[in-house]
């Protein structure tokens, strides 16, 4: 099954919420929050994952390097967006 593009399409929309959440955070003065912190590291993860997909997309193998970090990635900056926001809404 070719799930690459799905990956592709939600990272990117869970990267735009990562920045959404920089941006408010910044916006009411607490971006030196441990939310802050959190929601960059989410972003890079999420990032990493839109680009490691895309590689896997242009790869023609369907379960090469790529696809595995791609998940991982994604799976990480899902559960670290998942953290910022709970640090963000306790504080």
């Amino acid at each position: 099954m070719n799930r690459h593009p799905n990956i592709l399409n939600a990272a990117s929309n869970l990267l735009g919420i990562c920045f959404i959440l920089i941006t408010g955070l910044k916006l009411t003065g607490r971006n030196g929050s441990w939310a802050d912190e959190t929601a960059w590291c989410a972003a890079l993860l999420l990032l990493a994952s839109c680009i490691l997909s895309y590689l896997a997309i242009r790869d023609d193998r369907t379960e090469g390097w790529p696809s595995r970090w791609a998940d991982r990635s994604f799976l990480a900056g899902i559960g670290s967006l998942f953290v910022a926001v709970v640090i963000a809404a306790s504080a």
